[in-house]
């Protein structure tokens, strides 16, 4: 594989190395000329055989039938832990994937499935705390209605009880 250096990144260090296609007007990497520098072309790629094979879905395992594949990044990380398992069972290479990823992740996911496990928890005795709460409320403002209740009806008897009494008292007056 041919190395591709950025135009003077060998007389300056400001300068990265990585490879940027050359603009200028009197560039001689630009104009291709003998005994400078080569640019990236098509010719240059490595074999097909060479090259790790894109994984995004099982599917595309399946036509692997072995050598070296790399994950996408699109990659969502349920499904790349079940592709992950599934080059382990076939005897593929992934390159993009360190050898502890697996125990890692599934660490990660246990802590956060407890973590909401832990919320829902809290939120449900919040929950009942509240309906505890309101049932106290509730009863309080039961028995106050009862306790308004009997009074009034107490109020009720004795004006009854006076207008008897009033009733009585005007008939002997009368």
């Amino acid at each position: 594989m041919k190395i591709f250096r950025r135009q003077d990144s060998h007389k300056k260090k400001r300068i990265n190395p990585r490879w940027r296609s050359a603009r200028g007007l009197q560039s001689k990497i630009r104009l291709a000329k003998r005994g400078y520098m080569k640019k990236p072309k098509i010719g240059y790629g490595s074999s097909k055989k060479g090259r790790a094979i894109e994984l995004s879905s099982l599917k595309e395992l399946n036509d692997i039938k072995k050598g070296e594949a790399i994950i996408l990044k699109k990659v969502g990380l349920k499904k790349k832990i079940e592709i992950i398992k599934e080059t382990i069972t076939l005897g593929i290479d992934v390159l993009n994937i360190k050898s502890d990823f697996l125990k890692q992740t599934e660490l990660k996911l246990k802590l956060r499935k407890e973590k909401k496990n832990r919320k829902v928890s809290e939120k449900s005795a919040k929950k009942e705390k509240a309906k505890k709460i309101v049932e106290k409320k509730e009863d309080t403002e039961k028995k106050e209605e009862i306790v308004k209740k009997t009074e009034e009806e107490l109020k009720k008897e004795k004006e009854k009880e006076k207008e008897v009494k009033d009733k009585i008292l005007t008939k002997k007056e009368g």
